[in-house]
């Protein structure tokens, strides 16, 4: 079981590294957003790609065992959304993701937001090449999730703990539920946020565009790097008659 474990992420992380490639030549800042079902990732993307969309490209992955529902969501905000439905799969992989980069064909210097299939558990250990995980936690869940699904929070860069405008009706302790995620993540940083009231999307979407600007200029230094290499060539070729 472990051998097959190894060479079906082994796989995954292949066409994860050209999905990676293909992010850093263009200069998109690839986010995979993962969460528990019904966590409010869908209406949260919703609102950020609103905010966003008026001054940074934004494409969308949608993952889903069924349906496109979230994929028309996302489309009505007038952005570009394609579905993939996994059927009884529970996760995204990266093979999916390079499939969906094909057709999405996503702009230069832009932001691709994939939202994965509800689940804590097997996204955690499948590269789709982004930049970061994301992952998203909501005040209607426990704060224990960190320790119970200690691979996702491992995994991610940043959480986002949501729809904090229920606390005053939910017994939530936000102050145990970050001390849990730091425990299992001294590095985690932390983001809450509510869709409703938009409280914390200041500092998320700061975020996003902080790592963009990084990703846009690892694209430049790699053009610049390419651009030089071609010049040595070009005057290595007239050297030689």
């Amino acid at each position: 079981m472990v051998r097959i474990e190894q060479d079906i992420l082994g796989k995954n992380n292949a066409y994860a590294g050209r999905n990676r490639n293909y992010f850093d030549e263009h200069g998109i800042f690839a986010l995979n957003l993962v969460s528990s079902p019904g966590s409010g990732k869908t209406t949260l993307l919703v609102r950020t790609i609103e905010t966003l969309k008026s001054r940074i490209q934004v494409a969308v992955v949608e993952g889903d065992q069924q349906t496109s529902q979230d994929a028309e969501r996302i489309r009505s905000t007038g952005v570009r959304a394609l579905q993939i439905n996994t059927g009884k799969g529970c996760h995204l992989d990266a093979n999916m993701v390079g499939h969906a980069l094909e057709r999405l064909h996503p702009e230069d210097d832009s932001v691709l937001m994939i939202e994965n299939v509800g689940n804590l558990v097997c996204p955690a250990a499948y590269d789709l090449g982004e930049a970061h995980k994301v992952v998203i936690l909501s005040v209607t869940e426990g704060e224990d999730k960190p320790l119970k699904y200690p691979d996702m929070f491992r995994a991610a860069s940043l959480m986002l703990l949501n729809k904090t405008d229920l606390l005053p009706y939910v017994p939530f302790n936000v102050q145990l539920a970050i001390e849990y995620a730091k425990q299992v993540n001294p590095g985690l940083h932390i983001i809450q946020t509510s869709s409703t009231n938009g409280d914390g999307y200041e500092a998320w979407l700061g975020w996003i565009e902080t790592g963009l600007a990084r990703q846009r200029k690892k694209r430049a230094q790699t053009v610049a790097v390419l651009q030089k290499r071609i010049q040595e060539l070009e005057a290595h070729l007239a050297a030689r008659g």
